[in-house]
């Protein structure tokens, strides 16, 4: 049990719903080392949502409530971490919900169809019948219904060869990714730099309140590329920031 008073209670919390989520079969081995190095940006970071963040969290809302067909795909880690957020948030936004995994096994993709019928949602890709174009993987595999025809896609978490390959076929990428300098947050058209449970409870709490008058007025003025500076420049200030408070080591 880890007590709330400690300083990163959050942060542990959310460690150690990755761990349980791998000992269900739900998260791989690898999504256990991408956790860890989401947690290290977080650091940089501050582990907080700030302006640069919340201003692409409500761009990325603003633009699913404008598409046709939004779909938003999720992994394991999206699963241990934000099951019953990201429910929430395709409610609210009329958007399906589609799984796809990199490591991808049978069981993987039934473990977490199951969890999410379990907290009450229907979820595409147990029984893909489309492949994304020019990816040389099974994370091509993908359903008609849901990311194939999709016009706007929420990809948290995920890997650059497959947010290009989307964006390839012309669809509008929005993606949850701590790490600025990642091939994904340079690919997306809406990067969100933030912690994944903080940026859906964000967008969740943004979605109850827009209305599309004021989302086109938002998606017209959004700058990704401002972003992604305004997050480096973030992350260069805290760095020299800290620096300062350090003290010089003893002779």
């Amino acid at each position: 049990m880890i007590p709330k008073s400690h300083p990163r209670y959050e942060s542990l919390v959310k460690r150690e719903k990755i761990i349980e989520g791998f000992k269900r079969g739900i998260v791989a081995h690898a999504g256990l080392i991408a956790h860890g190095r989401g947690e290290a940006f977080d650091y940089l970071i501050g582990e907080r949502t700030e302006d640069f963040a919340l201003l692409a969290e409500k761009a990325a809302v603003a633009k699913i409530l404008l598409a046709n067909n939004p779909v938003i795909s999720v992994n394991g880690n999206v699963t241990a971490l934000a099951v019953d957020e990201i429910i929430t948030l395709s409610k609210i936004l009329n958007a399906k919900i589609e799984v796809n995994l990199f490591y991808r096994t049978e069981e993987r993709i039934r473990k977490i169809v199951e969890e999410f019928r379990l907290h009450g949602a229907e979820i595409l890709g147990e029984k893909p019948d489309a492949k994304i174009p020019n990816l040389e993987h099974a994370r091509a595999l993908c359903t008609k219904e849901g990311i194939y025809s999709a016009d706007v896609v929420l990809v948290p978490l995920e890997d650059g060869d497959r947010a290009k390959a989307l964006k390839d076929m012309g669809k509008f990428i929005i993606t949850i990714d701590l790490n600025p300098l990642s091939r994904t947050a340079k690919t997306a058209d809406i990067t969100i730099v933030d912690e994944l449970t903080r940026a859906v409870s964000n967008m969740i709490k943004i979605a109850r309140e827009m209305n599309k008058d004021e989302a086109l007025k938002i998606i017209s003025d959004y700058n990704n590329s401002q972003i992604l500076s305004e997050s480096l420049k973030h992350i260069n200030r805290r760095l020299k920031e800290l620096s300062l408070i350090s003290q010089p080591l003893q002779a």
